[in-house]
């Protein structure tokens, strides 16, 4: 039988994947790699683009994209099989890709090829490609001597080995927790939908009862919904250590992961972690990244600590003078109750107008609309899992730009949170290729899946991504699709959410799941009044994220500092809404920053610069009208379709004429 990793491309069929074919076909797509980057550092003859840096991308195509379809699955469908393939051939890819500009012959042929007329005479876009990848040897030990070559090395395999198996502990743990209650009493204040989906999962495992687990739409209804507060605590612990203990215990990768950056950046010659991953960023620098981050978390921080006030007294307007203060456990539950007090407004009620069918197709009509492509089903090739759908996505003019896959459940085999990820970019007119994955709430009993307007969100952030991924229409593959700049890349994403929350985007798809009824007008007024709902302690929380990631990679060690897990919590206690306990070891389950060798690392602040870019982005569209095809054509043309073609900041100015304001997103959240 042929083995699919050998040309995954666009016509992979997942179903005919086997674990046994991962480490034979990467063998085969390393030697070939090999072979190909040596015969680039050795031409002879005159150095040409085609010949150099052409040659030099094209070399490991395949065997990126083979090694991109083993991690995906080793994070949505995930065996024992997968999972010893995927870890056998991660060191020797790991040491591949580090190789690559420590090879002396390759840096000196992209050296000479500088030096040419060929070069001087090149566009724009390979311009920039010719220097960006001068510039990644360099940050990436290129200059280097044998010794720093060999350590630099050795240190991205041990980085490498050492961020999967955070990942995979985490996955692990997450899976190894529930709770089942038989006791019908104990699930009060709990909605149906949680109720119907806690049944589903304990039928499915032969229990009686109602069965809750650690992931995502379980965790949420209980912490926001059930009146039970042990049970809340119990949730809430479960979920906050269980990557900090026995056996899937994180805290060690944490200090190794965080020791291994700091001597990589020190060895490259960097101050610290964060200034080499910015290098090339729109920030640049670590003391940018700061500043930013503190600037906004002084303006934020009046309104925030007036909305602790504020939910406290709350409480003790219900429960007396003498009501507690606020545990972590409570703070949803009582915010909760607070936004259906002030606003007489339930979340819950807007589940049934969000089917994720219509979710879906609210998302489809509402690129099809400003970006005039069409999205069809595509049934041509299976997924890894019965519940995946494939799509495609053409131009007005039936050009295909992509194809894509949409896994949108919860699994015991998959990896919890969402993201896109680009299996395949391309060079037009290929078309790319993609999946989005999300971990909404199933369905329920005899109900569909019916979102929370915050899954809706969410699907629709990865929706975005999806888009700057097909849409791209740049030349050069290793500039284009989501291949940006760390705090570019979340624009497209972001900026897309906020046509879940506009009457006229919300017009498209919000529709009940059985009687077809549009968004009442009650509802609609009641999403617009709580949009700013507490939403200092929104804002702080991903302050406080941006603010400890930078602090473990600026500020820790373990030397001087201790226990990683104590120093984060004394960081992230002041942007707590409530006192966090002793054990509190949420970084320990932060995939964002240690399930990768790099990921989000030294740059979480990036969410919150790509928010300013997006509030700002959005003001364009709110003038003109938020379905208007010229602004959205306009927006298709000058970032989507762009990629890594031009510096991002370009790219911004040029679609609003002037530089971001960060007043922007202050105003939208009502904290100007």
């Amino acid at each position: 039988m042929k083995n699919p990793l050998l040309s995954p491309g666009l016509e992979l069929a997942f179903d005919e994947l086997r674990a046994e074919q991962v480490e034979p076909a990467i063998t085969t797509l390393l030697d070939e790699a090999r072979a190909a980057l040596d015969v680039v550092a050795r031409q002879a003859g005159p150095r040409t683009y085609a010949n150099t840096l052409g040659a030099l991308e094209a070399a490991t195509v395949k065997l990126e994209e083979a090694m991109s379809v083993v991690e995906h699955l080793e994070n949505v469908a995930t065996t024992p099989a997968l999972r010893e393939a995927h870890n056998a051939v991660l060191p020797e890819v790991s040491a591949f890709w580090s190789s690559i500009p420590l090879h002396a012959g390759l840096y000196r042929a992209l050296e000479e090829y500088a030096r040419t007329s060929d070069a001087a005479g090149l566009d724009p876009v390979r311009r920039r490609f010719l220097d960006k990848t001068l510039d990644d040897f360099r940050r990436h030990g290129a200059e280097l001597d044998e010794a720093g070559k060999a350590r630099l090395a050795a240190i991205d395999l041990e980085l490498s080995e050492t961020t999967t198996r955070f990942s995979q502990n985490l996955l692990d743990a997450t899976a190894a927790w529930e709770l089942v209650i038989e006791d019908e009493t104990m699930l009060a204040g709990l909605p149906e939908s949680a109720r119907e989906l806690a049944r589903d999962s304990a039928e499915q495992k032969g229990r009686p009862g109602w069965r809750f687990t650690l992931q995502a739409p379980s965790v949420t209804a209980v912490l926001t919904y059930l009146d039970d507060r042990g049970t809340r605590e119990a949730v809430w612990r479960a979920q906050d250590t269980r990557a900090a203990r026995a056996p899937f215990d994180n805290r060690p990768l944490i200090t190794k992961i965080l020791e291994l950056r700091r001597e990589r950046a020190r060895l490259l010659g960097f101050a610290s972690f964060v200034d080499l991953v910015l290098a090339d960023r729109m920030a640049k620098t670590a003391a940018t990244a700061r500043a930013f981050v503190e600037d906004l978390t002084r303006r934020t921080r009046a309104a925030f600590e007036r909305e602790q006030e504020e939910l406290l007294s709350f409480r003790r307007g219900i429960e007396g003078p003498d009501a507690p203060p606020l545990e972590p456990w409570d703070v949803a539950y009582y915010a909760e109750l607070m936004r259906k007090a002030k606003y007489a407004f339930d979340e819950e009620e807007l589940r049934a107008y969000f089917p994720v069918e219509a979710a879906l197709r609210g998302a489809f009509e509402t690129a099809e609309r400003l970006y005039g492509v069409r999205i069809t089903p595509n049934q041509a090739v299976a997924g890894w899992a019965p519940e995946v759908r494939g799509y495609r996505l053409t131009d007005a003019d039936g050009s295909e730009l992509g194809r894509f896959f949409i896994d949108l459940y919860p699994r015991e085999t998959k990896t919890g949170g969402a993201w896109m990820h680009g299996l395949v970019p391309s060079v037009p007119p290929a078309p790319h290729l993609a999946v989005l994955v999300t971990n909404a709430s199933p369905p329920a009993g005899a109900k569909p899946s019916l979102l929370t307007h915050r899954e809706v969100e969410t699907l629709f952030h990865e929706f975005g991504h999806l888009l700057h991924h097909c849409l791209s229409k740049v030349t050069v593959r290793s500039l284009s699709c989501t291949r940006v700049a760390g705090d570019f890349v979340e624009l497209p994403s972001q900026l897309m959410e906020n046509w879940c929350s506009e009457q006229e985007g919300l017009a498209l798809f919000a529709r009940h799941w059985q009687s077809g009824e549009k968004l009442p007008e009650s509802l609609l007024d009641g999403l617009k009044r709580v949009r700013t709902y507490r939403a200092a302690t929104a804002q702080m929380r991903q302050l406080g994220f941006a603010t400890v990631d930078l602090a473990l990679h600026m500020d820790y060690d373990s030397r001087r500092d201790g226990d990683v897990l104590a120093f984060a919590r004394g960081v992230l206690e002041g942007f707590s809404p409530a006192p966090l306990p002793d054990d509190y070891a949420m970084i320990a389950t932060f995939g964002h920053l240690f399930a990768y060798p790099v990921g989000y690392a030294g740059g979480y602040y990036s969410y919150k610069w790509a928010e300013v870019l997006d509030a700002d982005a959005f003001s364009r569209f709110k003038e003109r009208g938020i379905l208007s095809r010229e602004v959205g054509a306009d927006f298709r043309a000058r970032v989507l379709e762009l990629g890594d073609s031009r510096d991002p900041m370009e790219l911004f100015e040029s679609f609003m004429g002037r530089p971001p304001r960060v007043e922007a997103l202050l105003e939208r959240e009502g904290l100007a």
